[in-house]
């Protein structure tokens, strides 16, 4: 079931995921500096961070080219989980800070905070952290989705909602009194499980952990789109009002399926953070958003692999940019959208079915054979 809905071109992408969790760190930590072979830490951090956006653009992807389900806000979902984790990692920091305070953060003690909020309460703990990187975004995603999809709110004025609702945490978060930072968000961070952020064989971890995350997201998705709940995700992408029509409790799906959407953009974030190094409001942005929607329609919108495939090479083609046209990257960005909207419907994996359909000679079209006794002979002068 989950090898149909991949397809060969998707068990192929996912075996060079997992080759890249084994070889990148051993490329790092094993081959000598002096090598050609080496792979700097720096590198290890960035491709991390790609393979974050990967899953973010696969988790879009499930909700987006499925469901039919246009978000504009799924960057709020992947900022929620990066807050999330975060906040375990700025406890974790302890007395080392800079006012030496073993129960608040510096910027509390900057701003004469006494006691540590309630929503910082747990996240001392790693498993704590781990259950709210999922649990924060599913909620949020569940009763945002059960007001809307309840409603039938759908098309473009379900993808305003949701940019309105990522604009509203990127205001609140730039709160100070909501005790996550405010406008210099949350950073400094030293250790994850007790190992320092900052060496390089945390970072080869946090590489690793980024592409197995990947990996099983993709297989997640594949899961659900291939089973019988994933037919009647399609058949409402495809004609709603029919599929309701037939009895399918139609906002129930849309509900589970953006909900574990949120979930994945959740881990995405998580893991995006401790490779960065910081967490702020900017990862609320309604630009980051949009610029997810871009990789998914590079790639190709309802391929899973190809959403994936999108973010690599839109943020891989961006860091080349920002360094060689820093002016121009913006154009270069935009225009790469205007072109795969007129030019390639379908992303990056259409395009190749749509020139391989065009290599395949076509079948000759033979007049059909009509026996002599069934012809008609018009009389001479006719």
């Amino acid at each position: 079931m989950i090898s149909r809905s991949l397809g060969p071109r998707g068990l192929v992408f996912l075996l060079v995921v997992i080759g890249a969790a084994v070889l990148v760190p051993v490329l790092s930590l094993a081959v000598p500096e002096t090598s050609a072979l080496h792979m700097p830490a720096y590198l290890v951090a960035l491709f991390g961070k790609y393979l974050c956006y990967a899953l973010l653009a696969v988790a879009l992807d499930l909700v987006w080219g499925y469901c039919g389900i246009l978000s504009l806000g799924h960057g709020a979902f992947f900022a929620l989980g990066g807050y999330a984790m975060g906040l375990y990692l700025m406890r974790q920091i302890g007395a080392r800070g800079v006012y030496a305070n073993p129960d608040l953060p510096d910027f509390m003690v900057f701003l004469n905070w006494h006691t540590l909020p309630f929503t910082w309460w747990g996240f001392s703990s790693f498993a704590y952290a781990c259950l709210m990187v999922v649990a924060v975004p599913a909620v949020l995603a569940a009763l945002f989705g059960w007001l809307a999809f309840r409603s039938r709110v759908t098309g473009v004025y379900l993808s305003i909602i949701t940019q309105a609702l990522t604009y509203a945490l990127l205001l609140a978060f730039f709160r100070n009194d909501m005790g996550f930072g405010g406008n210099n968000g949350l950073t400094d961070f030293k250790d994850i499980l007790g190992f320092t952020v900052q060496s390089d064989a945390t970072r080869a971890a946090l590489f690793s952990a980024s592409a197995v995350a990947l990996a099983l997201g993709i297989l997640i998705a594949a899961a659900v789109v291939g089973s019988k709940f994933g037919k009647v995700v399609v058949a409402i992408r495809d004609a709603e009002s029919r599929t309701r029509f037939l009895g399918y409790r139609v906002e129930y799906y849309k509900l589970l399926v953006f909900t574990l959407s949120a979930a994945m953009a959740g881990v995405a974030g998580a893991l995006y953070v401790p490779q960065v190094g910081i967490i702020n409001p900017g990862e609320f942005a309604p630009a980051n958003s949009i610029e997810a929607v871009i990789w998914v329609a590079v790639g190709g919108r309802g391929t899973l692999v190809g959403a994936a495939l999108g973010a690599l090479i839109v943020n891989f083609g961006k860091t080349w940019f920002t360094g060689a046209f820093p002016e121009y990257w913006l154009f270069g960005l935009g225009g790469l959208f205007v072109v795969v909207t007129l030019f390639m419907p379908n992303g990056i994996l259409g395009l190749a079915e749509q020139l391989r359909r065009r290599k395949r000679p076509k079948p000759p079209t033979e007049r059909p054979v009509v026996p002599e006794e069934q012809i008609d002979v018009l009389p001479e002068g006719a």
